[in-house]
């Protein structure tokens, strides 16, 4: 039953990770057909964004390093299609394939970036400059990603200002939008809606946000709500809970998409998504992988079918 509440959106856009970010995290690649198969699967469950693969260099991440071979596959799919890519040798792979929406990925901490990216922070939003400019030269939408917003496995909490002075930064350099992301998941809802008010202070609106949680100390829904409560309509969410980060061991899985669509269902909150179809793709792909979903309106849902 929905009941919505005051001062909500009537709509939130999800963006969809899984293909990207969930599976980048698997120990063994997933055949390249599945991949296919899974991507459209998920348009046909109504999802409208869906982050398809990254064009990073197969020694870093081994298990997308048929990006070439993949998004060819995907020229049918209903859906705006974002790819990764870290630098330009990656942008000049995927615009090769006719790609429209580019991510790069930017943390907000030291550490954590000469991890990622061997780079400091500055040296990465460098990198990202000519990237952002040639994408937005092409007429393609850019993405920033934020990662280690709240907090770091190595330097601990991160300081507001520090985030907001990167995420700016990112901004100044041509991005559309702007992925806060909860790389650890050690958010609370006070503190997502510290940031998102320094944000706005500082000069950015909420309609350039989007959120990233993961569900490490189950905050990740409890933190969407406070971000919706601000006012985003943004937010990333993997089918099944797939995924975590590859260079942060802490990180676990992302937020599940369908624990998110149960709550925005149960808000009156339209998403466009059916969750049946939805929960039919993650039981399909949890096969697939050999292992059940963790995303526990996946278990609920599944389970009253049997």
């Amino acid at each position: 039953m929905a009941f919505p509440a005051p001062d909500l959106p009537a709509r939130v856009r999800i963006h969809e990770v899984g293909a990207r970010d969930g599976l980048q995290n698997e120990k063994a690649s997933v055949p390249t057909e599945v991949k296919a198969e899974f991507i459209h699967r998920l348009a046909a469950a109504g999802l409208t964004t869906i982050e398809a693969t990254s064009f990073v260099h197969p020694k870093w991440v081994p298990q997308l390093a048929d990006a070439e071979t993949l998004f060819p596959l995907l020229s049918d799919v209903p859906a705006a299609l974002p790819v990764l890519v870290p630098n330009e040798r990656g942008l000049d792979r995927a615009l090769a394939l006719g790609a429209t929406r580019i991510a790069v990925f930017g943390s907000a901490t030291e550490t954590f970036a000469a991890r990622n990216l061997n780079r400091s922070v500055a040296e990465s939003l460098a990198m990202f400059e000519p990237v952002v400019a040639r994408a937005k030269a092409g007429r393609a939408h850019v993405r920033g990603y934020l990662s280690m917003c709240f907090g770091d496995p190595w330097e601990g909490p991160v300081p507001v200002h520090q985030v907001v002075r990167v995420a700016k930064a990112l901004l100044d350099l041509g991005c559309d939008e702007l992925s806060l992301g909860d790389t650890i998941g050690v958010a609370t809802p006070g503190h997502v809606q510290a940031l998102l008010s320094a944000l706005n202070e500082a000069g950015v609106g909420t309609d350039r946000i989007g959120v990233h949680f993961h569900d490490t100390y189950g905050q990740a829904l409890s933190n969407t709500l406070a971000a919706l409560q601000h006012g985003v309509t943004t937010v990333d969410a993997s089918a099944g809970g797939l995924g975590g980060c590859p260079y942060a061991k802490s990180a676990t899985g992302n937020l599940a998409t369908e624990d998110l669509v149960w709550m925005l269902d149960g808000l009156g909150i339209d998403t466009g998504v059916d969750l049946a179809a939805l929960t039919a793709t993650s039981v399909w792909m949890a096969e697939r992988l050999g292992r059940p979903s963790p995303s526990r309106t996946v278990k609920a849902l599944s389970h009253k079918e049997q």
